[in-house]
């Protein structure tokens, strides 16, 4: 294990809040010893419980203290006792899911809740409804098909090999309980930056709407504590909060401006006018509210973040080559393929501090970007890219079953059932929409290598009409069909290909490198074959390796216009020996001042 694996206890297990993007002060952690039983999906619930399991780590993980398969014909159950605290009286109390992988129903003492599909994203119970004074019993019953289903499950596998991982079933990311206001409270925050207009957008979202006329949100916009912009809006309204002379966000500097926002009540700004009458949605309506007279304390308030940066496509210096933009400026995009896995936790990383570590290393080693492979993170991940500076392309996690993959030459689709591609797009907009503010995320990836891939045009559109605030990489490598942003090719050859040209999209390398290097004692199992693209034994072997591939990549980048590359990997991953770094994190296979030194001729 690595070694802040070796560190986690029931005690300090994920203790931070889970949620940067929408915060509250009042909260309660669920992590730690929970009961758990595996039984026959056809049995009900158990009277008895196997033992203890330490969440969130799934229960395969050596961290979850089980470290037990899951198979297809059985379920996962989990039990544990909560306290509400007296203070949460009179308010709504949620039940929040980070993840849950893949199909859970929810009983809180004894009654059911509701259910929930989806391996990736989070999810919450309004569980109030349920409660008793005292304590109360939470019981949650999992379901996980892995290979079996052809549900998103990233690099999931059954028998791991080679590139194919760990299963992962059952809780992995943080459980915790939020009390909210009763009846109306803010449940969503979207923030979109338009920075050639100088604003932000801001969409703020109630449980339900609120018609009265005296319903109103607050908005500050903050520089540290200092606030730089503040605007008054009537509730279920779209807000353009404007930023004067904006500190750019960017690798070099990640600057970001906190937002509070507040449900306030106002005297009604047209008193005594009828409903019909009163203006609505147009600038009487918000100038109105915007001078209107709040009354009272905020019912809710809630914390988050924005950055002003813009993502973008247009001319680079080879005419007809179009490349991407950061704020309006060329800006070569170099990163690790990222698969985001750990020995002792597999999908959970063990704490902030480890994350931040990698983010930290990518960072001083002249990386400015990162692709999530397959895989998306707790949301904590996100915030520590935004805060220090790393671009992200984020993929849709891929599943599929035997016979609707594509080959490398492919380019006629397989087909695929109705149930699954409702399911995948039901998850795909449910990434787009979760992780939405981040200002790190500038790519959304929607295929990657034919796996499952399917409408890829069809899809592309809809990810960009969805969120056209961002680029869309509509297939990385293999089966191009002309669709999206990026026209991406993975060359994992000694001196990688060259993208050929397109006017009409960037080029990329959105994969290459896969130099394998095996080193003894920091092998996840020393008795398998442990793979690589190519294989070396030395470090001086691995970095004349490396500088062959960054040369060319140079070249790319210099004589065609090549606007991105992505290399393989951050770390080794079980059986695969790619990565920059030992799976336990304990060995940097090339040293930080030569990836620095071997990177800096992209950004010239």
């Amino acid at each position: 294990m690595s070694r802040w694996e070796k560190q986690v206890t029931p005690e300090n297990a994920w203790r931070d809040y889970p949620r940067p993007q929408l915060v509250r002060a009042n909260w309660q952690n669920l992590n730690g010893m929970w009961e758990y039983a595996i039984r026959p999906k056809t049995e009900g619930q158990p009277a008895n419980f196997d033992g203890p399991i330490l969440v969130p780590f799934c229960v395969e993980s050596t961290l979850s203290k089980v470290t037990k398969s899951l198979k297809p014909d059985q379920r996962l159950w989990y039990r544990r006792n909560v306290t509400i605290p007296a203070d949460w009286n009179g308010q709504r109390v949620l039940l929040h899911f980070g993840a849950v992988d893949y199909e859970c129903n929810l009983w809180v003492n004894g009654g059911l809740v509701g259910s929930h599909t989806g391996g990736s994203d989070a999810f919450e119970f309004d569980i109030t409804d349920f409660l008793k004074s005292g304590q109360n019993q939470l019981v949650l019953g999992v379901t996980d098909p892995t290979t079996e289903g052809e549900q998103p499950r990233g690099k999931q596998v059954f028998d791991p090999r080679g590139i194919w991982y760990t299963p992962v079933s059952g809780i992995w990311q943080t459980v915790w309980l939020e009390p909210v206001p009763n009846p109306s409270y803010i449940e969503e925050v979207q923030l979109t930056p338009e920075l050639d207009s100088g604003r932000v957008r801001v969409e703020v979202l109630l449980n339900r709407p609120n018609t009265s006329p005296t319903s109103a949100v607050r908005l500050t916009a903050l520089d540290g504590t200092q606030a730089v912009s503040t605007l008054l809006i009537r509730s279920g309204r779209v807000a353009y909060l404007p930023i004067q002379n904006p500190k750019l966000w960017s690798p070099d500097r990640p600057f970001l401006y906190n937002l509070k926002a507040e449900l306030v009540t106002v005297k009604d700004p047209f008193p005594g006018m009828e409903n019909r009458n009163r203006p609505r949605h147009n600038e009487a309506e918000r100038s109105a509210y915007a001078k209107a007279e709040v009354t009272g304390t905020a019912t809710d308030a809630v914390t988050s973040y924005f950055a002003m940066r813009k993502i973008s496509m247009g001319p680079g210096k080879i005419a007809g080559q179009p490349v991407m933009l950061l704020n309006n400026k060329p800006v070569f995009q170099n990163g690790p393929l990222d698969q985001g896995w750990w020995p002792g936790g597999l999908l959970t990383p063990p704490s902030d501090e480890a994350m931040i570590f990698e983010l930290d290393f990518l960072k001083k080693s002249g990386f400015n970007m990162l692709r999530k492979h397959i895989k998306v993170e707790p949301e904590r991940y996100y915030y520590h890219c935004d805060r220090l500076g790393l671009l992200v392309w984020q993929d849709m996690p891929s599943g599929f079953l035997s016979g609707q993959d594509m080959g490398r030459s492919e380019v006629v689709e397989p087909l695929r059932r109705s149930k699954g591609k409702e399911q995948f797009e039901l998850e795909l907009r449910r990434m787009v929409n979760r992780l939405h503010n981040h200002p790190s995320i500038v790519t959304w990836v929607v295929h990657n290598e034919g796996w499952g891939q399917y409408d890829n045009i069809r899809l592309a559109n809809w990810v960009k009409a969805l969120d056209p605030s961002r680029l869309v990489n509509a297939a990385s490598g293999w089966s191009d069909l002309g669709a999206g942003d990026f026209f991406d090719i993975h060359t994992y050859e000694e001196v990688p290909n060259v993208p050929e040209p397109k006017k009409d999209r960037v080029i990329v390398v959105g994969e290459f490198g896969g130099i394998g290097w095996p080193i003894t004692g920091h092998l996840w199992d020393p008795s398998k074959r442990n793979w690589g693209y190519q294989t070396y034994h030395d470090k001086d072997a691995v970095i004349k390796a490396y500088r062959t591939k960054y040369g060319k990549m140079v070249e790319m980048a210099q004589k065609n216009g090549v606007s991105a590359a992505v290399y393989t990997q951050t770390t080794d991953v079980e059986g695969e020996v790619n990565g920059l770094l030992t799976y336990d994190r304990e060995i940097i296979k090339i040293p930080i001042e030569t990836l620095r030194e071997i990177h800096a001729p992209l950004y010239k």
